[in-house]
Parts: C-alpha cells; sequence; structure tokens
C-alpha cells in the first residue's frame, strides 16, 4: 500500500493514515471527535459548489493516478474541483480540520506517481483554475492560475510578440501547476532553461488553508529566503499553488532543426560534446536512439532514417540559423555523422520535432507498457551512460529505448514490457533499478525533471544522503506539520 497503516494511534503532528472509517477509537484517543469520512461531503459542500464535489467511486477511480508504472494508488473520498482561491483554502482548512490527507493534482501526465491518490484522500484537481489573468508586454511577466496548459500559455503570448520557453514533450495537455510542482524542463532547456527558472512569484495555500505569497512581479529581487524556488519541485508536498507569475522572453525567430544520422550512439554523443565546447548555443539538442525511431516510424509513419543507430536533432533560433546549423553540422560530420541533413523550412524542421514529442507514446505502443527514467548526467559522461543502459538492456533481455534532452544531459531511457507477464515487470524494475544507479555512479542526479513522486523514494535517500534529508523532512514538518499535503510522496 502506498500508505502504511497502524493499530496505535497517530502521534500528535503525524498524519492520519488508512482508512478513516475504521478509526474511530484512534480519533477519540487523540482528543478529537470522531469525523469519519461520511461527513466530510457535507463539510466540503459548505464552501464548494455541488458540482465541484464528486463523489461517486467510479469517477473518484479516474483520478486515481498518474501516468507512471509501478506506482500503487489508493482509492480517494472525494474529488474536488475548485474554481477560486477561496475554495481551495476551504478545501484545506476542511482537511485540516479532519485530518484528511490532500492529494493536488494537475492534468495527472506525470511519469512518478506524484499525482497518485492515497485511501480516503480529498484528491484536489486544479485543472479548472485554468484562466491567464495577466500578460503585461512591459514588465514580460503573465500571471496564470494553476491550471492553465502549457501551450495554451505559449499560444496566448506569443500574440503579444513573447515566448514561455518551458515545453515539456506533454505541453498540449500538461498544466502550468504541474509543471512547476515537478520544476519540468522540455526540447528547449539547453538553451533557456527550466521551469524554476521562469516562476518569479506564487500564490500559495498552505496546509491549514492560510494564503502566502512569495516572490515578486520584479526583473529581480532578494527580499528573504528564496521560498518560490522552495515550492518549484516540491510536488503539492508543501502547500497548494492558486497563481504563478511568470517571466517571458521576446519571442526569438522561427528555429530551423537539423537531423544527424550516427554509427552508434557514443559518436552522437561525441558530437554532442564538440558542439558544446565550441560555445555553440542551440535552442535544441535532441536524441533519439535507433530503438525510438523504429518506434515512432511505427507508430506515425514519418520515414525516418531506421538504419541510424542515433539520431541528433540539433535546432537554432537565431537572425541566421542556416549558418549556425551549418557549423554544427560540420561538429557532427567531424564525430563521425553519416549524413547531416538540415531543414529547408518551417514546416519540415516541426515535422522533426514532432517525431521527437511523439518518442515517449511511440514506445508505449511497443509492448503496452513503459517505464520512464529520468536520469541527468554531466554532458561529457553522456556516451558512458547510454552504452550502459544498452548494457543493462542486453543483461535483462528487454527494449530500451532511449530519448535524451542531449545538450543538458537529461535522459529518457524508456523499458518497454508486457504488464501482464510477470517476470518482464520483475526484470523491468530490475533495469530501473540499475538505470538508476548508473547515473549516480556517473555524478548524475535521480530525476532531471519528472520528480520523485513514489517511483524514486528510495533513491533520493541515496542521492541526498542522510543529513540533506533530515533537512529537508524538517521543512516539510514547517509547512505541513499533520502530513496530511501528497503523504507518501517523496520521502
Amino acid at each position: 500500500m502506498i500508505m502504511s497503516r497502524s493499530e496505535a494511534p497517530p502521534p500528535e503532528g503525524t498524519a492520519v493514515t488508512g482508512n478513516l472509517h475504521d478509526r474511530p477509537h484512534d480519533r477519540l484517543q487523540d482528543g478529537l471527535p470522531d469525523r469519519p469520512l461520511d461527513r466530510l461531503q457535507d463539510r466540503l459542500l459548505a464552501g464548494l459548489p455541488a458540482e465541484a464535489v464528486l463523489t461517486d467511486p467510479d469517477v473518484t477511480a479516474s483520478y486515481a493516478n498518474d501516468m507512471a508504472s509501478f506506482c500503487e494508488a489508493g482509492a480517494p473520498a472525494v474529488v474536488v474541483l475548485p474554481r477560486t482561491v477561496e475554495q481551495v483554502q476551504h478545501v484545506m482548512r476542511t482537511a485540516t480540520e479532519l485530518r484528511v490527507p490532500v492529494v493536488p493534482q494537475g492534468a495527472r501526465t506525470g511519469l512518478s506517481g506524484g499525482a497518485n491518490a492515497a485511501d480516503d484522500c480529498i484528491v484536489l484537481s486544479l485543472t479548472k483554475m485554468d484562466r491567464i489573468l495577466e500578460i503585461n508586454p512591459v514588465d514580460r511577466i503573465a500571471v496564470v492560475e494553476p491550471g492553465v496548459i502549457n501551450a495554451t500559455l505559449s499560444r496566448a503570448v506569443n500574440e503579444h510578440g513573447l515566448y514561455y520557453p518551458p515545453d515539456p514533450s506533454s505541453w498540449e495537455m500538461c498544466t502550468i501547476g504541474g509543471n512547476i510542482g515537478t520544476a519540468s524542463g522540455g526540447l528547449c532547456c539547453v538553451k533557456y532553461g527550466v521551469t524554476a527558472e521562469y516562476v518569479l512569484g506564487l500564490d500559495v495555500v498552505l496546509a491549514d488553508g492560510r494564503l502566502m505569497s512569495t516572490g515578486r512581479r520584479t526583473a529581480k529581487g532578494v527580499a528573504g529566503y528564496d521560498l518560490t524556488r522552495l515550492f518549484v519541485g516540491s510536488e503539492g508536498s508543501l502547500g497548494i499553488v492558486v497563481r504563478a507569475i511568470l517571466a517571458l522572453r521576446p519571442q526569438p525567430p522561427q528555429q530551423l532543426v537539423l537531423a544527424a544520422e550516427f554509427a552508434s550512439a557514443s559518436a552522437a554523443c561525441d558530437a554532442v560534446c564538440r558542439i558544446m565546447e565550441g560555445g555553440h548555443v542551440p535552442s535544441l539538442l535532441e536524441l533519439m536512439d535507433r530503438t525510438t525511431v523504429k518506434a515512432v516510424n511505427d507508430l506515425a509513419h514519418m520515414g525516418l532514417p531506421e538504419t541510424t543507430e542515433a539520431l541528433l536533432l540539433a535546432a537554432f533560433d537565431t537572425p541566421d540559423p542556416a549558418a549556425d546549423l551549418a557549423a554544427i553540422g560540420a561538429l557532427c560530420e567531424a564525430a563521425g555523422a553519416t549524413q547531416v541533413v538540415p531543414a529547408d523550412d518551417a514546416a519540415e524542421s516541426e515535422l522533426l520535432l514532432q517525431a521527437r514529442r511523439l518518442s515517449l507514446t511511440a514506445l508505449e505502443a511497443v509492448k503496452g507498457t513503459t517505464m520512464i527514467d529520468d536520469v541527468c548526467v554531466p554532458r561529457s559522461k553522456l556516451g558512458e551512460f547510454l552504452d550502459g543502459v544498452a548494457k543493462i538492456a542486453d543483461d535483462v533481455d528487454l527494449t530500451i529505448g532511449v530519448v535524451a534532452h542531449a545538450g543538458d544531459g537529461n535522459t529518457h531511457p524508456t523499458v518497454c514490457f508486457d504488464a501482464s507477464d510477470e517476470d518482464e515487470s520483475r526484470r523491468a524494475r530490475e533495469s530501473f533499478d540499475q538505470i538508476m544507479a548508473l547515473g549516480l555512479d556517473l555524478g548524475g542526479t535521480i530525476t532531471g525533471e519528472h520528480g520523485v513522486g513514489l517511483l524514486k523514494k528510495e533513491w533520493l535517500a541515496r542521492e541526498l544522503g542522510p543529513v540533506s534529508l533530515e533537512m529537508q523532512r524538517g521543512i516539510k514538518q514547517v509547512f505541513d506539520p499533520l502530513g496530511i499535503l501528497n503523504p507518501g510522496k517523496v520521502f
């Protein structure tokens, strides 16, 4: 189970876990009146419209999990869909009073189980809070609610000649709140950075329902501790983001893309090192291995070159992208590229980018289930990491495709397996652990942009070490003393 059960009453300051219907005696021993879950709906409806409170088990079950494999999910007591900050505050005040766990959710496109429900929890879905409140071309900021879809924001700011760079592969579905919760990246990270670099300020509803503002609207500021950065990547474990002030950039010129074929993944990684060492700043530098290329072709019939062992995509959004691509092409050839093909126009460039965005969906179609790693290693170790993953795939006798934000060393080894086959499932989990260990051995990190969630809790402890883990748990205690916010996740 995700959440542990105990016969003893929980000590003061700890989360109430397990089935609250079975715990009236425990709650009386806590000195609290019995508040079974059959009263929870009435308390929520006191501050929420009826359509915002879902209790039908068939409906609530559909909110139980995100897109991660090997992550158990509990059965929610209720799903709430607030539309205002005040409604979120009411939910959290109710949860604190009744000591009911709360699991915040966005579009549930996550890949680490971070949005999976706990037994008898309130699922707090923020998808209805989807307004873009302000776009300010002078200050170059956007103010948005957490349920705004990434692509919707991007298109809206483009109309003002502005650009919001973070663009995860799921950008047509994922929400800004979810992006903030996991500190998402995207294809453009190599030049423009990740979500954390664009979040200037937040409004956050705390566990007890209080509203706190962090950060600023200004271009710079150092007033107090940087609590904004603390919430970015916290996976809903410290508070509920209800508004975000996001930095924008001027819209760059249309980018052009180059595709380079290589006879080995290590040769493609050598090209990446040459590009970065040469001081080039591509707007995109992505890698797809042979397995991924074939999967995309099988799914979308895109005609990508399946004879290559690795396909490297590079792009520039500079005033003269053709010249920059020519320089990159020469470096690729020096690293052993068998063919270098620059796109002729924006349409051809977009086709190549669409192939990259389809990669994870295509790999899932290989066997029906995937387990997606999110290991980031130093760029100088990228080739060694990919060779290591290939060896792991041979050892466990499973298909493992690799796509990577090669420009920043963030890789997504994707294990393809039949979930109904017990032995394949065992080997998939074994390969996942081996890949995680390999990444740490090479000086990397267990997650570059997907978060820890349920999937990587054990590995987080290994990466952080006991002292850092103790400090982080202390921060959690300050913000969530009852342990009701996304319990069982991250730590």
